[in-house]
């Protein structure tokens, strides 16, 4: 039987220590093939040096970041009191027109430049935190940074585009789902158009709430069809810099433990995959 690849990436890289102590375990245990960096959070510098050991384990890209934390440089229209905002008023500034782009463009080339410095090397991908990538007026930026730095270095952008009835099929938190498929598809168009790689299925969208067990619907996200068929997740530690940030908590460490057991090798098996890095799809 032919195991079809699977990219299965840990996002959030850098955002906390116990955040990425986790997937730095996870990545020693060849349990992902991708993770997703922060660069603007403090604790970059040191957890970038954390993870040169295990960097070529894996794909390891740049989580553009424009919610919730401190910028790395001034930006008086999206960030006037030093912290960008949360997710709903960027996206409501985002599709009324309204974002400072020349702001934000600046403010990735800083996250792109500060995780070159602490890494050594450019980013195997980009992707958005919160998918913040895919925006109007802001995913034309991404792909202007890819053009720029990373065309023809064999770099991939994550594409969150997804068929409705795929997502219905799976069944998991469907309205979030599409709300986040649709935002996604003209990204993905123009990825197509223009020719950048990227992944051509994405899964992992749920509620974080804990309601179903993470070991039910992983599976779920292992069925459907894709050449480069991508899994978002966010396993790691709770400790007290997490919640100072973010609102995912404890669930991560639900997801730790699932990636850690024995379950999820059976879970890949039975779905006929194996994990695979974007150049093994």
């Amino acid at each position: 039987m032919t195991l079809r690849p699977l990219i299965v990436c840990a996002d959030d890289y850098g955002l906390a220590p116990g955040v990425s102590c986790g997937i730095l375990e996870l990545v020693a245990a060849g349990r992902l093939s991708a993770v997703s960096c922060m660069s603007l959070s403090r604790f970059w510098p040191e957890h970038a040096g954390w993870l040169v050991p295990l960097a070529d384990r894996v794909d390891v890209g740049l989580h553009l970041t424009l919610t919730t934390l401190p910028p790395l440089g001034p930006m008086p229209g999206l960030a006037a009191k030093g912290r960008l905002p949360g997710l709903g008023r960027l996206m409501a500034d985002a599709y009324l027109r309204r974002l400072p782009l020349d702001e934000v463009g600046a403010e990735f080339e800083r996250q792109f430049d500060a995780f070159v410095a602490a890494l050594g090397r450019p980013p195997a991908f980009l992707d958005g935190h919160q998918h913040v990538h895919q925006l109007p007026g802001v995913r034309d930026l991404v792909l202007d940074l890819y053009r720029r730095r990373l065309a023809g270095s064999g770099a991939w952008v994550r594409a969150c585009a997804e068929p409705l009835p795929a997502i219905l099929r799976r069944g998991v938190e469907p309205v979030k789902a599409m709300v986040i498929a649709l935002q996604g598809q003209a990204l993905a168009r123009r990825l197509k158009a223009t020719g950048v790689p990227s992944n051509d299925s994405f899964r992992g969208v749920y509620d974080f709430s804990g309601r179903v067990p993470y070991g039910q619907l992983l599976p779920r996200f292992l069925q459907g069809r894709g050449d480069r068929p991508l899994v978002m997740c966010h396993p790691g530690h709770a400790d007290v810099d997490l919640v100072d940030v973010d609102s995912v908590t404890d669930q991560r460490e639900v997801e730790w433990r699932y990636f850690s057991g024995d379950a999820y090798p059976t879970a890949l098996a039975r779905a006929g995959c194996r994990l695979a890095r974007f150049g093994e799809t």
